[in-house]
């Protein structure tokens, strides 16, 4: 399993349109189940509707966990996409 902290930079956070993007991205990797640790909370990162309802602010800090597959790849990819603000940043 490989994991990381990052700090969500998006001025949305991650609701709707970035959500969507991260959730779509962690979806391409079927070989892989990745979450997201928020406040306690473990969050499955393919269910768009869960990244939404966790209600991830500007600023939060969350942990991307991937386990399978090439998980470094997959989780360099998605830290990236928070980093940079899906390519805005």
């Amino acid at each position: 399993m490989a994991t990381r902290k990052v700090t969500v930079i998006s001025n949305e956070g991650l609701h709707m349109r970035p959500a969507g993007l991260f959730s779509k991205a962690a979806k391409a990797h079927d070989e892989c189940e990745i979450t997201l640790c928020f406040n306690g909370k473990v969050i499955n990162a393919k269910s768009v509707m869960s990244v939404m309802a966790a209600g991830i602010n500007k600023g939060s800090e969350i942990e991307i966990a991937v386990n399978g597959g090439d998980e470094q790849a997959v989780l360099d990819e998605l830290c990236r996409m928070i980093e940079t603000d899906f390519g805005r940043g």
